[in-house]
């Protein structure tokens, strides 16, 4: 005679949200990734491309805190930004403080970037509505839980 519960009878665990939003996450960057590739650009270089070109001038601390990455990581960034002629360092020599602008190139693969991004959104939006209504915001602030 068993005591614990009937498996038959169990409902199947429910999926974790963060388990299921990381998950989804992980694909669509992928996608992204793969639709930004031919432009030398990867999802967190197209992002600091974005914040260089919106904020000209921006420091390398800057930078690092609104990309929420450490300071050594976006110099490796940029500096691949540089070499592919996205990004130029008007001051790059030692002890200088940096300013960092989009080139023209840059731009060019911003607008570029953009409508990929846009063909990607209407994708999810096809595909899974209620999901992409829920994480539109009308401010810089992503929805996390407050």
């Amino acid at each position: 005679m068993s005591t614990g519960p009937d498996r038959r009878q169990r409902r199947p665990e429910q999926v974790s949200p963060v388990v299921a939003l990381l998950t989804l996450s992980s694909v669509w960057d992928a996608e992204l990734g793969a639709a930004l590739s031919d432009l030398r650009l990867t999802t967190r270089k197209y992002a600091l491309l974005a914040h260089i070109h919106g904020s000209p001038g921006i420091s390398f601390s800057e930078l690092a805190r609104r990309s929420q990455i450490t300071v050594q990581s976006a110099h490796t960034a940029v500096k691949a930004l540089v070499a592919d002629k996205l990004v130029q360092d008007a001051t790059a020599h030692a002890g200088a403080a940096s300013n960092l602008r989009s080139t023209p190139a840059g731009e060019a693969a911003l607008r570029e970037a953009g409508e990929r991004v846009a063909a990607l959104d209407a994708r999810l939006h096809q595909s899974a509505p209620a999901l992409a209504a829920a994480l539109v915001t009308t401010d810089d602030e992503p929805h996390l839980a407050r």
